[in-house]
């Protein structure tokens, strides 16, 4: 499956990451949508499918604390559009596609770990532990039609080059390919783009984020949603 447009695939992120986080239903804007997460730190988002200075601007001027800007564009054009007061959020760096078709079984984790995985509410959540119990790695994935978007992929830093990654990953795959989704779309990490380019993924837009800080020029780190 491919999309018409960067616009399109944008929807369909916006769909799924809401149905993946619980979020509410998106709002559509002249310039993209407002989507309700109700966190602390992220009380809403505004994700640009027509990003520009101005609108960039105006947005940011009347927002409150706790909402996040979401773009696609590369992270020094959103940085030098933004007003005093606001700052880059880590974690964000390529808005990513892939086909699901012909997706096979996944070929599983390698020995030491276990593997878990289950489906609630419209999602698939998969999470690796080692032989002691502990966490190693996870991720989920949302269906809405004929598209899914893939989430919360993590490996602990403990337990990486292992095969983890991919093994999460291919099993995301086969759920979404077996709920009848042909694509499946994410947000990624610079250090996470490697990963899925070796597993077929490819760049649909560059992805940057920000969010008001407490003074002008400081960088935001940890906040709840990077990663997508």
């Amino acid at each position: 499956m491919s999309f018409g447009s960067t616009a399109e695939a944008v929807r369909a992120w916006v769909e799924g990451w809401v149905v993946s986080r619980g979020a509410a239903e998106p709002t559509r804007e002249p310039w993209g949508f407002t989507v309700q997460v109700g966190l602390p730190k992220e009380v809403a988002r505004h994700v640009l499918t027509a990003a520009d200075e101005a609108t960039v601007r105006k947005l940011a001027e009347n927002s409150t604390a706790g909402v996040a800007l979401k773009a696609f564009v590369p992270a020094p054009t959103l940085q030098a559009w933004l007003p005093p007061g606001w700052g880059l959020l880590d974690g964000h760096a390529a808005f990513m596609a892939v086909s699901l078709t012909g997706a096979g079984a996944p070929p599983g984790v390698p020995d030491g770990y276990r593997l878990s995985s289950w489906r609630r509410g419209g999602v698939t959540r998969v999470v690796v532990r080692a032989a002691d119990g502990a966490f190693a790695a996870r991720g989920q994935i949302a269906v809405t039609g004929a598209t899914a978007v893939v989430d919360q992929v993590e490996t602990d830093p403990a337990h990486q080059r292992r095969g983890l990654g991919r093994a999460v990953l291919d099993t995301l795959a086969a759920a979404g390919a077996g709920q009848g989704a042909r694509a499946a779309v994410l947000g990624a990490t610079e250090e996470g783009r490697a990963l899925y380019e070796a597993l077929g993924w490819r760049v649909v837009a560059p992805l940057s984020a920000a969010m008001r800080v407490t003074a002008p020029g400081t960088r935001v780190t940890g906040v709840p949603g990077q990663h997508g």
